[in-house]
């Protein structure tokens, strides 16, 4: 089985005041390579990952173009009716995307 390649890295994150995730800096996939850094808010993110598009947290390797370290994958969970994007695993209590920097 061929392994599944990501739809997007998410190198950094910026929360709201409520706690919740206000937008991400993305780098999308866009055949074999990926795009510019784009921003997304917290909903068009959420859509994507509900319509199964595969993202992880990670950072850009420095002086290797579009090359990356990659990191957790983030899902999008619900618990108790509300729905959570973590990097964390189950055990989110509201938006993680654990050990992603602030911008």
């Amino acid at each position: 089985m061929a392994r599944r390649t990501v739809d997007g890295v998410i190198e950094a994150v910026r929360y709201a005041p409520d706690g919740k995730i206000a937008l991400v800096r993305v780098y999308e996939r866009r055949g074999p390579t990926f795009s510019d850094h784009i921003l997304l808010d917290r909903q068009a993110l959420l859509e994507r990952l509900k319509s199964g598009q595969r993202f992880v947290t990670g950072r850009r390797r420095p002086l290797w173009g579009h090359t990356f370290e990659l990191g957790k994958p983030v899902r999008a969970i619900q618990r108790d009716g509300e729905e959570f994007i973590t990097a964390d695993g189950d055990h989110a209590r509201g938006d993680d995307l654990a050990d992603t920097p602030r911008f």
